[in-house]
């Protein structure tokens, strides 16, 4: 997410729900072309902030299925590959709010696409880079890419649209998360099977021209903020039901990673190294219907889905930790987890901009800053498990990470995680 952003998250990643505005607009949306409440929503626009997510959120995510090629070519073993993963993520944490703070002022279509421009750079210098270091350091460069556009997007997406239509315009935008889980990760694994992991960063790169070009001539320009009204990143911390929302996506998002990070190392020890892809591909399909039934009732159920989907993720980590030896418990498995993962983006992001009230913007930075700094842990954890207990360990961990989890969004019934919320129940 790249669980993540006045954004994920995540959000992310299609919910074409009628739900009212999670979080309320930027206050240099009141002034752009969000500003008209008898338009449309702006789809053009807003599919390529959706391509955009998709792009950061695939480029995060796209080393878990190419582990073992990547780690032969750059002379390393798999659990220093999965630290392209949390370089990524460390980049992103690291600089998701002091980009947001320093760059608040610029215009919003500016910041994008010096956003895209580096993560262009950097999954070239990915793609043709045989140093371990070096592609280490384009990694890097690219989760910062990531923290500079996730500083931006949901409110960008919200900014867009008419007031009533905000909360749809985010579900448009984050769509490029799922649909990075469900059909990029899968293919690029395919890709990098059938020639070589280097061309799937090649093809990223191809991509991202292609979508600055897009984002200059279809999206339009909205403000930054004027310095008096830039809110303190911390103030969030004292509204009631954000650290709660905080803690579930930091320990939801790092028991996800530990496994994600390394599924093909797990696959390849259950002797299904060569169904990767297809295992990914299932898992992305479940989680496509995921965010289509988190969309249809999250205004209504989103304390409801946030307990169902930790509960689908820890039964797929159980079965995982049982029958793993069986290749239909594993897809069943993938299925559990896709299901359960899916909307997960879109159901935090959307618990923070709510719970935050008037400090959403910075509960929302928080969120994508902890769910990298989950990532970046995911990698680290799952690497350490990947040397010194095996990847049989890795479903327990979720099972036993996700206990807290459960624990606390049944706790926050006042707020974070409401019993009931307004218009509906819980």
């Amino acid at each position: 997410m790249s669980a993540a952003p006045d954004t994920a998250a995540e959000a992310p990643r299609p919910r074409p729900a009628p739900t009212p505005a999670p979080v309320p607009a930027p206050a240099s949306a009141t002034a752009g072309p969000g500003a008209g409440e008898d338009r449309k929503l702006p789809l053009l626009a807003l599919l390529a902030l959706a391509t955009a997510v998709f792009v950061t959120s695939l480029t995060e995510t796209l080393p878990a299925g190419l582990l073992p090629a990547m780690s032969g070519d750059l002379g390393v073993g798999e659990p220093a590959a999965g630290q392209t993963v949390t370089v990524y993520a460390l980049g992103t944490a690291l600089t998701a709010i002091p980009l947001a703070a320093a760059t608040a002022g610029w215009r919003r279509k500016r910041l994008l696409l010096t956003a895209m421009a580096g993560f262009a750079a950097a999954n070239t210098v990915t793609a043709v880079s045989s140093a371990y270091g070096l592609t280490m350091a384009a990694r890097f460069v690219a989760g910062v890419a990531a923290g500079l556009a996730w500083a931006l997007l949901a409110g960008y997406a919200r900014g867009l649209a008419p007031e009533r239509l905000r909360g749809r315009a985010l579900a448009v935008a984050m769509a490029g998360i799922p649909v990075a889980l469900s059909l990029g990760v899968p293919a690029g694994t395919y890709l990098g099977k059938v020639t070589d992991w280097r061309v799937a960063f090649l093809v990223m790169t191809g991509l991202t021209v292609l979508l600055l070009g897009w984002i200059a001539a279809a999206v339009p320009d909205l403000p930054g903020r004027r310095s008096g009204e830039r809110p303190p990143m911390l103030r969030a911390l004292r509204v009631p039901g954000v650290p709660a929302v905080l803690f579930v996506t930091l320990v939801f998002v790092l028991a996800h990673t530990v496994l994600y990070a390394y599924v093909a190392a797990f696959l390849g020890d259950l002797g299904m190294g060569d169904s990767t892809d297809l295992v990914l591909l299932v898992f992305g399909a479940a989680s496509l219907v995921s965010i289509w039934i988190v969309g249809a009732a999250i205004h209504r159920r989103l304390r409801l889905l946030t307990v169902a989907g930790t509960l689908l993720v820890a039964a797929a980590a159980a079965l995982l930790g049982l029958l793993a030896g069986h290749p239909a418990f594993v897809y069943l498995a993938a299925v559990l987890w896709g299901l359960g993962w899916g909307g997960v983006p879109t159901l935090l992001q959307t618990a923070a901009g709510e719970a935050g009230g008037a400090q959403a913007d910075s509960a929302q930075a928080m969120l994508v800053t902890l769910w990298n700094v989950a990532m970046a842990a995911g990698g680290v954890l799952g690497g350490v498990l990947l040397d010194t207990a095996g990847s049989g360990s890795f479903p327990w961990t979720l099972v036993a990470l996700l206990v807290p989890v459960l624990a606390v969004v049944l706790r926050s019934r006042a707020h974070g995680f409401p019993a009931r919320r307004a218009g509906g129940a819980a």
